[in-house]
């Protein structure tokens, strides 16, 4: 407190939201509010929480740089991959299509086992997907909203309790497929495989 007390002509205004202004001999000193999510770091001025899963995370400032919109369409976009990925990276372990081309049981190694022509589809069918949903990154439409809700949930009333879902959800899967990655270059071992039998690194 005592670096406030100063001679002579200080005077300090509290604004309307959670800044304080301290102002002397014509200078202005701004506090920032600090970040609900990284208490250490100031709030990002776009994230205001008015955006579903808002929680001031935000410790790069990207939302300062880039789209707002446009960031919340690419969270969701790479949270819904994420949460296939982690699925898939799991279920590949125990489930195997007839064929050498489907016997890995490690989804890394499994790459190389992948034939050109099996590459040529997967691009052409991620292409297709970006170029029909490209515009919807731009438009007034809502972030990651495309219509597709087959079993009807998003109902009024439960709509917003699902969208913070996927988000929660999407969150940790991406968290969970970097670990998946992590784990495997380091071990050399599935996630049931390590689970099931599991071997000291040391």
């Amino acid at each position: 407190m005592a670096a406030f007390i100063v001679s002579g002509g200080l005077s300090v205004a509290k604004s309307g939201f959670s800044q304080k202004n301290v102002s002397r001999a014509g200078s202005n000193v701004v506090m920032l509010a600090k970040s609900k999510a990284i208490p250490f770091l100031e709030a990002p001025s776009k994230l205001d929480g008015s955006m579903t899963g808002d929680a001031g995370f935000d410790p790069l400032f990207l939302s300062d740089m880039l789209d707002l919109k446009y960031l919340r369409s690419a969270e969701l976009k790479h949270g819904r991959i994420c949460m296939l990925a982690t699925l898939g990276w799991i279920v590949q372990e125990i489930v195997h299509l007839p064929g050498d081309v489907f016997s890995e049981k490690h989804a890394l190694e499994a790459i190389y086992k992948v034939p050109m022509a099996g590459w040529w589809q997967i691009i052409a069918f991620i292409s297709l997907i970006e170029l029909v949903t490209f515009k919807k990154n731009y438009d007034d439409s809502e972030p990651g909203s495309y219509g597709f809700d087959p079993l009807n949930l998003g109902k009024p009333g439960t709509l917003d309790k699902y969208k913070l879902a996927e988000l929660k959800n999407g969150r940790l899967a991406m968290v969970a497929f970097v670990g998946f990655v992590m784990q495997y270059a380091v071990s050399g071992q599935g996630v049931i495989e390590q689970l099931t039998n599991f071997k000291a690194l040391v």
